[in-house]
């Protein structure tokens, strides 16, 4: 079998049309085939060490996370991801843990939040992203005190989204009131559910 058709079997695996140079040194291969096959136009090169079939539909949704594992989507693109704003956000909004930098991520068109490691990972859920793919968002509860916990958010959207949690059969006042407390938001969580419960 030929460094090429090893390259291509290991594309085929790949459900997502994805492929990492770590995979490829995995599989015993020289990672200059890669280069080659960016400049046939077989992949293009998405970020450091993962390339994307030039023939699949691209999720920028699912690709920037794969290249930003610790990156958990949240604010008013996890209202927008969760159905609770119609609005497709111009800049992806991402949240890592404090201390968390990498170099490349100041040339991404994202909006990044940090937070303490005790705030990071509660409230994190996986869903399908528009194009089908899983990815990490933190969920309703968690973002309605993250948009209300920040600046920035659009008063519009924020209304909006709080005035859907509250008539929605879903909501879960308990949890929401837990993440408020523990995020330090719970005055402005209160003045919202009194307007409207």
């Amino acid at each position: 079998m030929t460094d090429k058709e090893k390259i291509k079997e290991l594309l085929e695996a790949s459900t997502d049309g994805t492929i990492t140079a770590e995979q490829v040194t995995a599989a015993g291969l020289h990672r200059s085939i890669l280069q080659e096959l960016v400049k046939n136009g077989e992949l293009y090169r998405f970020g450091r060490g993962l390339y994307v079939r030039s023939n699949v539909w691209e999720d920028d949704f699912y690709l920037l996370q794969r290249k930003y594992g610790r990156g958990i989507y949240s604010h008013d693109t996890a209202l927008y991801l969760l159905g609770y704003s119609d609005r497709t956000p111009a800049q992806y909004t991402m949240t890592f843990p404090k201390g968390y930098n990498s170099p490349s991520l100041k040339q991404e068109s994202i909006i990044v939040k940090r937070v303490v490691t005790k705030n990071y990972s509660f409230g994190v859920m996986e869903l399908q992203s528009p194009c089908g793919n899983p990815i990490r968002v933190y969920d309703l509860e968690r973002t309605l005190c993250d948009i209300l916990r920040g600046n920035g958010s659009d008063i519009q959207i924020v209304g909006a989204a709080m005035k859907k949690y509250a008539a929605s059969k879903e909501k879960d006042i308990h949890k929401l009131m837990q993440y408020a407390e523990q995020l330090r938001v719970k005055p402005k969580v209160l003045r919202y559910m009194e307007i409207l419960l």
